[in-house]
């Protein structure tokens, strides 16, 4: 990749042309539109009909504003997270090569980071200084002060990108720069914000969240049922494996592709602690029981899920920092291209994105114990799947474009795009 004349980055990526399309613009103005008020009408419908869906006209007069208790929650929380990504012990990792070759530094102290803040919160909760079910009682005026701060937030880093000397992939719509970002790694120094954002406040809120609701199901009904307890466990367990390998963050799409502005920052910061919870928020007064079996066949669906997605991403981890690495106990197959190295056995010898079939299993065991009284409960599984669907065929189109010739090869050697068999 080269600078151009009019100092924009111009790159093979689908979304870097100069100009964007009426179909991606009209798609930012609609996610922008349409998604922060669904989070409330999502919230709305659990917590005041029950889990039913009820007419969008329910939001009228119930979008609650920030209070003073949720503005120093949410901006305590942020600054704690900021504060301990500067100066908590950690390893320093780089990414891969950038478009100059360049490897950029990321401090890796997501473990300590996340230990401590659970610790931090169970204190402030032993000693009185907040009720363990804040978060839940907050919920509504925590969510407006995180749309509102993530939205502040995305004018900065609007700014910070075109006032930066590098050169940056950029649409030339302000709109859809606003939207899709101005920076590939917008940093402060060597803070870098959108590993900040992907990696600290909103997946630590997650699980302090659903501990809130599992809170609130406690003081309301004096239990804490399986479903809610398997929840918590399985988002606990998942988001606790992400610190634990917290250096393969590096090697994603997020942080290898996409620009940081208002999609990535809100959907860090917004819409996985306050989504993603969904499930804990209507086991709050849903306390029904799950059989035997039904726990056995749960825990299992999340478990295959996991290793499944666990072992796929470290494979391909592990690979791409040595691609000489055994492979299942063989030396690896692939595909040698003047563009890179296209792995073709292994678990990605199976499919062309494995690890998003992992993902899906564990989102759908997330969703059962549930059980099937409303469809709001499921809404996960339906989104990520259309989610990781879309995200692989603008994969496959990217990889196309870089790879061209060979990228077909790969495809008559890995049939599958996600589910062996099946897609």
């Amino acid at each position: 990749m080269e600078r151009s004349n009019a100092a924009t980055l111009q790159t093979t990526h689908p979304e870097a042309s100069k100009s964007v399309s009426a179909l991606n613009l009209s798609g930012a103005v609609l996610m922008m539109l349409f998604l922060p008020p669904f989070t409330y009408y999502m919230w709305i419908c659990m917590v005041q009909f029950g889990g039913a869906l009820v007419s969008p006209a329910a939001l009228v007069g119930r979008i609650p504003a920030p209070t003073p208790l949720s503005v120093a929650i949410f901006l305590g929380w942020f600054l704690l997270q900021a504060l301990l990504q500067i100066v908590a012990p950690g390893k320093t990792s780089y990414g891969l090569p950038l478009a100059d070759g360049q490897r950029l530094a990321y401090k890796m102290n997501g473990p300590f980071s996340f230990w401590f803040s659970i610790a931090a919160a169970a204190l402030v909760v032993y000693t009185g200084l907040l009720a363990p079910s804040v978060l839940y009682d907050q919920f509504g005026p925590l969510l407006t002060t995180a749309n509102l701060f993530t939205l502040a937030l995305s004018f900065y880093l609007y700014w910070l990108g075109k006032a930066s000397p590098k050169p940056e992939r950029l649409s030339g719509n302000r709109f859809y720069d606003f939207f899709m970002g101005t920076a590939l790694n917008p940093r402060i120094g060597s803070f870098d914000l959108k590993l900040f954002c992907e990696a600290r406040p909103g997946l630590i809120g997650w699980v302090l969240i659903n501990f809130s609701m599992a809170a609130k199901q406690y003081q309301l009904h004096h239990t804490v049922t399986v479903p809610m307890i398997l929840v918590c466990a399985f988002h606990f367990v998942y988001v606790a494996d992400y610190y634990f390998n917290e250096e393969a963050v590096l090697t994603t799409w997020d942080i290898k592709y996409e620009n940081f502005g208002w999609m990535l920052c809100w959907g860090d910061l917004v819409w996985v602690p306050f989504t993603y919870t969904l499930q804990a928020l209507y086991l709050v007064n849903h306390t029904h029981s799950l059989p035997l079996w039904g726990i056995v066949g749960i825990v299992a669906l999340n478990l295959t899920g996991y290793l499944i997605f666990r072992r796929a991403n470290i494979q391909k981890h592990k690979f791409r920092k040595d691609p000489e690495r055994l492979v299942w106990g063989k030396k690896p197959e692939y595909i040698t291209t003047p563009r890179g190295l296209l792995l073709v056995s292994g678990w990605w010898g199976i499919a062309r994105h494995i690890n998003y079939f992992g993902d899906l299993l564990m989102g759908l065991a997330w969703c059962l114990p549930t059980l099937f009284n409303h469809p709001l409960t499921y809404f996960y599984i339906v989104y990520f799947t259309i989610l990781l669907v879309h995200r692989e065929r603008r994969d496959n189109s990217f990889c196309h474009a870089k790879y061209g010739a060979d990228w077909e090869r790969y495809r008559t050697k890995v049939r599958w795009r996600i589910i062996p068999g099946v897609y």
